[in-house]
């Protein structure tokens, strides 16, 4: 499906084709600690289906379990992340974009999680905290 998105300042601006079907949840360390939250949510883009509008800011993350590289975009006036790829000349770009950059972003619910060792224990039970619609 047709997606497209922007950063909270809007200065990236990002459309793509992508299957919801792609839809990953993170809980890696790696995850928690770049989003400051629980976990990750992105859904796989191949690079020819990715458009971005705008110059993200490039910092290049060593995975701690594989000891990997990879590209983590973010917009360098808001903070807002985009997505994550390979580094590296010839390589075929495979993008991970960031689900909450999405204006169709409900319609990308997670369809696997990985790196559930790392899962926050209070998460299973998240159903039984209060709800309010609003910050009251």
């Amino acid at each position: 499906m047709k997606v497209d998105g922007a950063c909270a300042c809007g200065a990236i601006r990002i459309e793509a084709e992508a299957d919801p079907e792609n839809t990953n949840l993170c809980h890696c360390t790696d995850c928690q600690t770049a989003t400051g939250t629980a976990f990750r949510v992105s859904v796989r883009v191949p690079g020819a289906n990715l458009k971005v509008s705008g110059k993200p800011n490039i910092f290049v993350k060593t995975t701690a379990d594989s000891g990997v590289p990879r590209v983590q975009a973010f917009c360098g006036t808001c903070g807002s992340p985009l997505y994550s790829t390979t580094v590296g000349d010839g390589v075929q770009p495979l993008y991970m974009l960031r689900v909450g950059i999405l204006r169709q972003r409900d319609q990308f619910v997670p369809k696997r999680q990985i790196w559930c060792r790392s899962a926050q224990p209070w998460l299973t039970d998240i159903a039984s905290v209060p709800r309010f619609e609003k910050q009251s």
